[in-house]
C-alpha cells in the first residue's frame, strides 16, 4: 500500500529499530520510520524507495487479467466477493520499501511516536491527506476504521489486532493505540499497515455488508467505470495528495488500469496472446516453457522475464482439512504425503523447474533442520509427551521418488501405516472397521491445477482410496472455502522474514472455528498455541529463529499438509509497451513502478491492430 516520510524541519529523536537496547529505552521517541532491524535503509531526507525510477513518465493504459467474477468492493469482509486490484483505492499510515526487511516509512502519517516501553504507539497524520472528495484523512477516521475491522471484518483482523486494548483520539490528526502488551514488536507496524477508510462515506451503510457502490479512498486511484462481474477500470487520481511524497514518487505511474474478467485461465491466455490482455504473471511451469512461441513472441513484441526474488516461500502444499473425521489421524495425513510423488510431477510436468517445499518457511533462516538441538530444544522439551517421538531423533523428511520403485515402497508404507490407523483393503478398496471406504474430494478453484491433482488422484487409488476431484468457479470456492466445507484443497501460507500476529489465524485454536478464518487445516493443538504466543513476542531476529524452527517443525510432523514445491523467479510475460526500472527489487516483481513507454507502446499498439501473423 502507500507510505509517508517526515517533512523536512521535524524533529527525529532517533529511528526506531527493534533488536538492540539503547539508553533511551525509557524516552518515547518520534520517528519517520519502524523497523524490526536496527535501522531502516534510507535516510530521513530519502528522495525515492531505490528500487523505482523517481523520474518515470506518466500516463498510458494498461489491462490486466482475474478469474471468476466479483459482487463486492468490500475486501475486508467474510460476504462477497471483491474486485481486483482494490488496494489502490486506499491509503495506510506506513508504507513498506519493497526493499527492504520489514522496514516502513511514514505515509498517511506524518511522523509516529513509540513509547519507550512500547505500551503504546502514536500516529500523527499529515495536514494534506484528504480523500478523494476533499474531505481531510483524520484521527476519527483511523479509529473509526480499526473498530470495524476488529468488529465486523474478516477474522483475520480480530487475530490480528488481539493485542491492542483500544485506541484514543487525541486531536484531529493524532490517534494513540494502546497495547496489551509490550513484548510484541511487530504491533506498531502492524497498525501502520491498516488501511484507513472514510467514516462518513460509510454513514448509512452497512460495513458487514458487500459494497456495489464504488469506494471512496484517499489513494492514488479511484474507480471509474464497472460492470460488476466483467470489468473494473481504476483512474489514477491527478490531484493526489501524496504524489511528491518519497513514498511514492516513481510509483504509481500508469493512468488507467483496466481488469478484465474471464471463466478460466485458458481463456485468460488467449486474450493475452492476442494482445487484449497486456501482462501476465505465470503460474504454470508447462505454459512458460511450451506455449510461448507464438508469433508476438519471436517478433519480440511480447517480453518473457524471469525476476529474481528473495522472500521466505512459506509454504504451498494439497491441505487437510482435520474437521474432516476421515483426516483427524495423524498417521492417515503422513500416508498421503508418502502417495504423492514430487519427483514425476517435477520431471513430467513442471520442466525441473521447482524445489520441493520442505518448511512452513522455506527459502528462510527460519526453516528448521536436523534434530532439535539448543534452545530450540529446550522450547520442545516441556511439551514431550504431546509430540511424536521421532520429531526428537529424526530430521524431518519428505519422501523421495527418484525410480519407479522407489515410490512402489512409499505406497506399500503408506499402506502399513492406514492398516495401522484402522483401515483395511477388502476388494480393492479402502475401508474402515465398519466397512465405510476411505473417500474425499479434493476441491479446486482453477482447471490448470487438475494435472496435478489427477495424478495424485491416481496413486491413491493404488492404495484403495476413492480421490476424486471437483472444480469450481472462484466465488463458489471463497464460500467453501470460508465455512470450511471441503476435505482436501491447495492451499498456500506465505511468510514474512518475522513473521507474526498472522500466524494466530493461521494455526490457532480460536481461529479454527471461526468462519472465514485462514485456519484452513483446523488446526488446533496446544504446542502449536503456545509457540506461536511465544513467536509473537520475541524480543528480536535473533531470538525468534529458534521458536519459528520449533512450530515449523510441530507443523511438519503433524502432516497437516502435503508440501509442493516453490520457485525462486517470478515469471512475467508482457506486451513491449512497459519501461520498468533496472535496479531489482527484493520482491523480484514491483509493477506500481512499472510505467507506459509511449514509443514502444505506439510501436506494439500499431502491431496489435495490424494483427500478427
Amino acid at each position: 500500500m502507500y507510505r509517508r516520510t517526515l517533512l523536512a524541519g521535524l524533529p527525529l529523536a532517533c529511528v526506531i529499530g527493534a533488536g538492540k537496547s539503547s539508553a533511551l529505552a525509557d524516552e518515547n521517541r518520534r520517528t519517520y520510520a519502524l523497523t524490526l532491524l536496527e535501522k531502516p535503509g534510507l535516510p530521513p531526507d530519502f528522495q525515492a524507495f531505490p528500487y523505482v525510477n523517481p523520474d518515470a513518465p506518466k500516463g498510458g493504459e494498461a489491462t490486466l487479467a482475474a478469474i471468476g467474477s466479483f459482487d463486492s468492493f468490500n475486501p475486508f469482509i467474510v460476504r462477497g466477493t471483491p474486485a481486483s486490484e482494490l488496494n489502490r483505492i486506499w491509503d495506510t499510515l506506513l508504507q513498506r520499501d519493497d526493499d527492504e526487511i520489514s522496514t516502513y516509512y511514514c505515509h498517511l502519517a506524518q511522523w509516529v511516536e513509540l513509547a519507550g516501553d512500547r505500551s503504546w504507539v502514536a500516529f500523527e497524520l499529515h495536514p494534506e491527506a484528504k480523500f478523494h472528495d476533499g474531505h481531510p484523512v483524520t484521527a476519527e477516521d483511523v479509529a473509526w476504521t480499526f473498530e470495524m475491522l476488529r468488529s465486523q471484518g474478516r477474522p483475520f483482523y480480530r487475530a490480528y489486532y488481539a493485542d491492542v486494548a483500544g485506541t484514543t483520539v487525541e486531536s484531529e490528526r493524532r490517534i494513540v493505540f494502546h497495547f496489551k502488551t509490550t513484548t510484541n514488536r511487530e504491533l506498531p507496524m502492524i497498525i501502520g499497515e491498516m488501511v484507513v477508510l472514510p467514516k462518513h462515506f460509510w454513514d448509512g451503510r452497512d460495513f458487514s455488508r458487500p459494497l456495489a457502490d464504488p469506494p471512496l479512498g484517499s489513494g492514488p486511484y479511484r474507480v471509474e467505470h464497472v460492470d460488476f462481474g466483467r470489468t473494473v477500470v481504476y483512474k489514477r487520481v491527478p490531484d493526489y495528495w501524496a504524489a511528491n511524497l518519497p513514498t511514492v514518487r516513481g510509483r504509481f505511474n500508469i493512468d488507467t488500469i483496466r481488469v478484465e474478467y474471464f471463466r478460466d485461465g485458458t481463456v485468460a491466455f488467449e486474450a493475452f496472446k492476442a494482445g487484449k490482455i497486456d501482462l501476465r504473471q505465470e503460474n504454470i511451469a508447462k505454459q512458460w516453457a511450451t506455449a510461448y512461441d507464438f508469433p508476438a513472441v519471436k517478433k519480440d513484441l511480447v517480453k518473457k522475464v524471469l525476476l529474481p526474488q528473495r522472500l521466505p516461500a512459506g509454504m504451498q502444499g494439497f491441505a487437510m482439512n482435520t474437521r474432516r473425521a476421515v483426516f483427524k489421524d495423524r498417521r492417515v495425513r503422513y500416508a498421503m504425503a508418502l502417495a504423492f510423488d514430487f519427483e514425476w510431477c517435477n520431471e513430467n510436468l513442471f520442466y525441473n523447474a521447482y524445489t520441493r517445499t520442505n518448511s512452513y518457511f522455506a527459502n528462510s533462516d527460519l526453516a528448521c533442520s536436523g534434530i532439535p538441538q539448543g534452545e530450540e530444544l529446550a522450547l520442545l522439551e516441556p511439551f514431550r509427551k504431546d509430540l511424536p517421538p521421532e520429531l526428537f531423533t529424526e530430521p524431518f523428511r519428505l519422501p523421495v521418488n527418484r525410480t519407479q520403485d522407489d515410490h512402489r515402497q512409499n505406497l506399500r508404507k503408506a499402506l502399513a501405516i492406514l492398516r495401522e490407523a484402522g483401515w483395511q483393503v477388502k476388494e480393492r478398496k479402502l475401508v474402515d472397521a465398519e466397512g465405510n471406504p476411505f473417500r474425499f474430494e479434493i476441491l479446486l478453484s482453477e482447471p490448470a491445477f487438475e494435472r496435478v491433482a489427477l495424478p495424485y488422484v491416481q496413486w491413491l487409488g493404488r492404495l484403495g482410496i476413492d480421490a476424486r476431484v471437483r472444480t469450481v468457479d472462484p466465488a463458489q470456492y471463497q464460500r467453501l472455502m470460508d465455512a470450511f466445507d471441503y476435505d482436501m484443497t491447495v492451499a498456500v501460507f506465505p511468510e514474512s522474514d518475522d513473521p507474526g500476529n498472522e500466524q494466530l489465524g493461521y494455526w490457532s485454536c480460536a481461529s479454527a472455528g471461526q468462519e472465514g478464518s485462514d485456519n484452513l487445516m483446523g488446526v488446533c493443538n496446544p504446542v502449536v498455541d503456545a509457540l506461536v504466543k511465544k513467536l509473537i513476542n520475541a524480543p528480536d531476529h535473533e531470538h525468534l529463529v529458534p521458536i519459528a524452527h520449533a512450530l515449523d517443525r510441530v507443523l511438519l510432523w503433524n502432516w497437516y499438509m502435503v508440501p509442493h514445491w516453490y520457485l525462486p523467479f517470478v515469471r512475467v510475460a508482457y506486451w513491449n509497451r512497459f519501461g520498468r526500472p533496472e535496479k531489482p527489487v527484493r520482491t523480484g516483481f514491483a509493477f506500481d513502478s512499472w510505467w507506459i513507454d509511449a514509443k514502444l507502446a505506439e510501436v506494439t499498439d500499431k502491431a496489435r491492430q495490424a494483427g500478427i501473423e
